[in-house]
């Protein structure tokens, strides 16, 4: 009986595992994502270097890196705050494994594709995966509007972003 309450335990467990997600940043500002990106990388290597003073380090040179270290995090700070007003977030969630069969299953690839190994159409099953993955309630509609108007990076990116979640795994196939 042992055994049947370990394994109720551990099947709660899985029960509740949250799918896995993955975000996608959209910033509409160059600049500001570039000044938000050389803010991150400024901030963290003022705190390595100020965590790499030894401790016997002289005072007046500390108390100038601590300073320094607390300028680039203020900076960081301000960088963050105008980074995420210029930033549009999308969140895709992996869908159950019967729902991405279906989905698969429903935009089936043309003879041409499938003479390429091609397991769906991607012109219509592209933005379904995507409107279906999407957290946000994105329609398919804009899904497909996307895939013909979006710059092809920021294409590519938000495709990736809902393909890239299904394939992400949770188990770790350890040595004991």
């Amino acid at each position: 009986m042992t055994s049947t309450n370990a394994w109720a335990a551990i099947q709660e467990q899985l029960d509740s595992m949250p799918k896995p997600t993955q975000v996608l940043r959209l910033c509409a500002d160059p600049d500001v994502r570039d000044r938000y990106q050389t803010a991150k990388q400024a901030a963290a290597r003022a705190e390595d270097y100020k965590k790499s003073l030894p401790k016997d380090a002289d005072k007046e040179a500390t108390a100038h890196v601590r300073e320094q270290a607390r300028e680039a995090q203020a900076e960081l700070t301000a960088a963050t705050e105008a980074y995420e007003k210029a930033t549009v977030t999308l969140t895709f969630q992996a869908l159950e494994r019967g729902q991405l069969e279906a989905l698969i299953k429903a935009h089936p690839p043309l003879e041409e594709e499938e003479e390429n190994g091609a397991e769906y159409h991607v012109d219509t099953f592209a933005p379904a995966l995507i409107a279906a993955a999407s957290t946000d309630g994105m329609p398919p509609e804009y899904a497909q509007h996307a895939m013909q108007t979006w710059p092809l990076d920021d294409w590519k990116a938000l495709w990736g972003a809902a393909w890239s979640v299904q394939q992400r795994k949770r188990s770790d196939l350890g040595k004991g």
